[in-house]
């Protein structure tokens, strides 16, 4: 789970309409991806979907992202079908004890 759900443009007002919704599992790619430097097959994997499915999800976030920053508004993350390991709460959906180095 993020550390932080709620981002937006410091000391200004949003004045871009409603904030911009993005699931768990949408900022679980794009931080699988862009931040851990996985390929989308590897991502699949960690995730437990097809590769075709993070593609759609990995789109559909960078999309949120773009319009969050360009049109200055506030990206809250949220919600989304999920299932968080419950042996160390790093969201890897293989009850890893810890072993996948999230936890």
């Amino acid at each position: 789970m993020p550390a932080c759900q709620r981002f937006g443009p410091k000391g200004h007002p949003c004045e871009g309409g409603e904030p911009i919704l993005m699931t768990v599992d949408e900022f679980e790619a794009v931080r699988l991806i862009d931040h851990e430097g996985m390929n989308q097959e590897q991502c699949a994997e960690q995730m437990d979907i097809a590769r075709t499915t993070v593609q759609s999800i990995y789109s559909s976030a960078r999309g949120k992202l773009a319009q969050a920053l360009v049109d200055s508004r506030e990206l809250v993350i949220s919600g989304g079908d999920i299932v968080v390991c419950s042996e160390c709460g790093c969201g890897c959906d293989r009850h890893c004890g810890g072993r996948c180095g999230r936890g």
